[in-house]
């Protein structure tokens, strides 16, 4: 629909829309051709915005922090809904947040309100509606541990309502929000600890490099400048002079394998880099081993293929897969595929992506 058309349709919902806004200003991998842009900075505009689009049977891209988005050179042919909701309270023990609230500004005030929970979560790029979508976690804790529901739009129905966890399937770095697009994320709430502690510390290199033991809490604001040093030192906090940092965070999902076949696994880890210690952890279906560990044992070290590629693994983190700064969203899938195809190669594992694709295949 041209953008004139698409404009007179959106007249009333509130919304402000543009037209052949390059996407790849709004995402953190900075990569994305052009689209029309749906900018909607209430929740009642997003709602109407939706519907309407819906109705009117436009394709639909919903898109808040950009940072879990690999989009296509040639953009998208619908019409981009940009989440700028961003309103957020505190009331006691619980946080609720807009949808299009930035993630770290919100874990930053629960913090900064003497309220626990959220830390070890700091540094997130990305908005707070998608945290459910993905169950985002870091060092030990997962946002299906404090979510206390959902505010979605059914968009088949219309109908807007609370949802409380147990209805949304969580799993590693998935949801049932993550494999469909008919609900729309409209705002979140979180159950805090209102003694400031953090949770409980479970993940090694955390609790280690805050001298503290397994399963101990330490206050919240301590953990929290702790996860973000952390994180800065893997290129893992936006930073707009710092290369490193233009990915969309983990790009491969840490693989479960079955139980069945680890063993298999093991021997094939050992034919290639000699019988070694494997880092692995418990998981529900099975033994989950680490994505960045793979990678790099798989001979792709830190800034794969070298300094003159556009497209390279971080030079501090090899799960990151980094845009240095004139790459196109062709040169990112390429190099995925080449680490995701040397992996399985070597290891017989298959690296799944993290980020969601759009126009593009991996």
């Amino acid at each position: 629909m041209p953008f004139d058309e698409v404009s007179e349709l959106l007249a009333a919902t509130g919304a402000r829309v543009r037209n052949s806004v390059r996407l790849a200003e709004l995402t953190t991998l900075r990569v994305g051709g052009p689209a029309t842009v749906a900018e909607c900075a209430t929740t009642d505009a997003l709602v109407a915005t939706v519907r309407t689009l819906d109705t009117a049977g436009i394709p639909v891209l919903l898109l808040a922090g950009g940072s879990n988005l690999l989009i296509s050179d040639a953009g998208f042919g619908g019409v981009v809904v940009r989440i700028a909701t961003d309103d957020m309270r505190i009331d006691a023990d619980r946080v609720v947040a807009d949808a299009g609230a930035n993630w770290d500004a919100v874990v930053a005030a629960t913090v900064e309100a003497g309220l626990g929970g959220l830390e070890c979560l700091s540094g997130i790029p990305g908005s707070a509606g998608a945290t459910p979508v993905q169950n985002v976690g870091a060092y030990g804790v997962e946002v299906a541990q404090l979510l206390r529901r959902v505010r979605l739009l059914d968009r088949a129905s219309g109908e807007e309502r609370w949802v409380e966890p147990d209805e949304l399937g969580f799993g590693y770095r998935t949801s049932v929000l993550k494999h469909s697009d008919r609900p729309v994320v409209l705002g979140v709430e979180f159950a805090l600890r209102s003694d400031g502690s953090s949770a409980p510390l479970r993940y090694r290199e955390l609790y280690q490099a805050l001298g503290a033991e397994e399963g101990r809490s330490r206050p919240a604001a301590e953990v929290r400048a702790t996860v973000l040093r952390l994180r800065a030192g893997k290129g893992m906090v936006l930073d707009s002079g710092d290369h490193d940092t233009w990915s969309a965070g983990s790009f491969f999902t840490n693989p479960v394998v079955p139980s069945d076949r680890e063993a298999e696994v093991r021997a094939a880890i050992a034919e290639h880099v000699g019988d070694i210690t494997v880092p692995v952890y418990p998981a529900a279906d099975g033994v989950k081993f680490s994505a960045g560990w793979l990678i790099e044992r798989a001979g792709f070290a830190k800034g794969f293929p070298g300094p003159q590629a556009p497209a390279r693994l971080s030079t501090k983190h090899t799960l990151a897969l980094t845009n240095r700064g004139s790459a196109t969203a062709a040169d990112l899938v390429e190099l995925a595929r080449t680490v995701r195809d040397g992996v399985a190669e070597r290891f017989g594992i298959r690296l799944e992506p993290e980020p969601v694709t759009v126009g593009v295949t991996l």
